[in-house]
């Protein structure tokens, strides 16, 4: 299929690897030329050459944390007049409620719900004046179903998911629709590091933990940063302008819901 998005240009958050990553090839896979961000310097030049290698699309690089002023200050002015705006950003680390002070909390909100929307507010004005955009969050599926563990990221991202569903309806009539991909347990290295700490907790190796995650997933794998980038790039398309405010589980029927 044809996604009828070739020549514009994305934003892509945290695209270094892991989901970020895989949202950053499959739009380079269409013809979408890129901005992409992460914090190691490294791993995102290494990222970007092969994504120039393969797709031969433009990929500018901007290094920076975007949990700071600065850094988002950096990424925003070299994402003026982006057609598509990928967020995404590592989830705070799991642990139990009673653990968590009020400075744990404001890391996860800067991380997980300010620094989306500090984008938004910087790059929607831009795709509204143009009457085309598109903003894709990458939250996760405890905004469904929440994980007792992941309370921090339980509270960030459902915070977001609520400025989201409002500000989507209001951008709409400008031809920008703003929805949220959750995923579900993804080959990442999140998920090496979830499946690490249940390894040590119950004494057992890693491919064991990750065995019985898998056995807990109707599907019975993980999903890959190859599938969900696909998802994401369709949600970017010219196909999905009517998709509006929406919340798209990608779990592999994970989460036990009706609707």
């Amino acid at each position: 299929m044809d996604l009828g998005i070739a020549g514009k240009r994305a934003l892509v958050c945290a695209s270094s690897k892991g989901l970020g990553l895989g949202c950053a090839q499959a739009l380079a896979g269409v013809g979408v030329d890129l901005v992409m961000n992460a914090r190691g310097a490294d791993a995102l030049e290494q990222a970007a050459d092969r994504i120039r290698a393969e797709h031969g699309v433009q990929v500018q690089t901007v290094a920076c944390d975007v949990t700071t002023t600065e850094g988002q200050a950096q990424v925003i002015e070299a994402a003026q007049g982006v057609d598509i705006l990928v967020t995404n950003a590592g989830g705070p680390p799991p642990g139990m409620w009673s653990d968590w002070e009020r400075e744990d909390f404001i890391k996860a909100l800067d991380a997980n719900m300010l620094t989306p929307i500090a984008f938004m507010k910087a790059l929607l004005p831009g795709m509204m004046e143009k009457g085309w955009g598109r903003v894709v969050n990458i939250t996760s599926q405890s905004v469904r179903a929440p994980i007792a563990v992941l309370g921090l990221s339980n509270a960030a991202r459902t915070g977001l998911t609520g400025y989201v569903a409002g500000t989507a309806r209001q951008v709409a009539p400008k031809g920008v629709t703003i929805n949220n991909l959750l995923p579900g347990i993804h080959a990442t290295d999140r998920a090496d590091a979830l499946d690490g700490g249940v390894a040590g907790q119950k004494g057992i190796s890693l491919d064991e933990a990750r065995a019985e995650r898998a056995a807990t997933i109707p599907a019975r794998r993980y999903g890959t940063p190859r599938e969900f980038g696909a998802a994401c790039a369709f949600l970017c398309s010219q196909h999905a302008g009517f998709i509006v405010g929406q919340n798209i589980l990608l779990d592999g029927g994970g989460t036990n819901l009706t609707m």
